[in-house]
């Protein structure tokens, strides 16, 4: 048995950075598997789909369902179902349109293949939706900013600034592009992905299992486990990706094979 019938792992940087698996983490994971742990992949990556990560994972050898995997594309799908969001204006990567295309919004903006362009737009949408977006440009900004002052909700699938890749080198996040919009719109967005509580809320909610026998695990203090302080769980920091230390009192380890002892 495990001290937590619930883990909640981020992916990048945790788990593996870009396409390279992070040491001893297939391992840990399985093992907690087998000791009778539930696993939950939780990633704040909206430029994706269910789908690719359930592949990605699965090609490095971890066992995974596309139920286990919540992102923070998917949250943003839920959120839009609850606060009746119908039709949206994304600045984003195909990933997020086609997961809020399923989840039966309308992207006004994007093209059949989900590629988002602002020439498509049209005043009058429920929402702005903004994640990462490598073909992100002015145009897409400006559109944005426009639906924004016109009346718009606005929410932000995360606020990571960086994103870390192999070889230890970070690129920009879709916190960068968020706090662009954020700029010119005038309004401060509903932030769906961590460090907002809402994926690990929804998890809690759907297993059924108390925040505090569900261990929050990732690389970043500042949203992986803050995510997990404000949804009352307790938090493991792994020094494999962004964060270089532990802050005093917090637990933690230079990888994740701490999570077994």
């Amino acid at each position: 048995m495990t001290p937590y019938r619930l883990y909640l792992f981020d992916l990048d940087g945790t788990l593996f950075r870009g396409d390279e698996v992070l040491p001893h983490a297939v391992e840990v994971v399985a093992e907690l598997r087998r000791r009778g742990a539930g696993i939950r992949y939780v990633t704040n990556n909206s430029s994706q789909t269910r789908q690719h990560f359930v592949a990605k994972l699965s090609k490095m050898g971890f066992e995974v369902s596309p139920a286990e995997v919540v992102s923070s594309a998917t949250g943003t799908a839920s959120y839009c179902r609850t606060a009746g969001v119908r039709s949206a204006y994304v600045v984003g990567e195909p990933g997020l349109v086609q997961t809020l295309r399923e989840a039966g919004v309308s992207v006004l903006n994007a093209l059949e293949n989900g590629l988002t362009v602002p020439q498509k737009a049209v005043m009058g949408v429920d929402a702005v939706v903004a994640g990462i977006c490598r073909h992100f440009d002015y145009a897409l900004m400006n559109g944005a900013m426009q639906q924004i002052r016109g009346g718009a909700r606005y929410i932000a699938t995360n606020p990571d600034t960086t994103y870390p890749m192999e070889g230890g080198q970070l690129i920009p996040g879709a916190g960068s592009i968020v706090a662009a919009i954020t700029a010119c719109g005038g309004q401060e967005p509903f932030v769906v992905g961590k460090p907002n509580p809402f994926l690990a809320e929804e998890i809690l909610k759907e297993t059924g299992i108390p925040a505090a026998e569900t261990l929050v695990v990732g690389d970043r203090d500042d949203t992986d486990l803050e995510c997990g302080r404000r949804a009352g769980c307790p938090t493991y920091l792994v020094l494999t990706g962004v964060a270089t230390e532990l802050p005093q009192g917090q637990p933690g380890g230079e990888d994740l094979r701490g999570l077994l002892d």
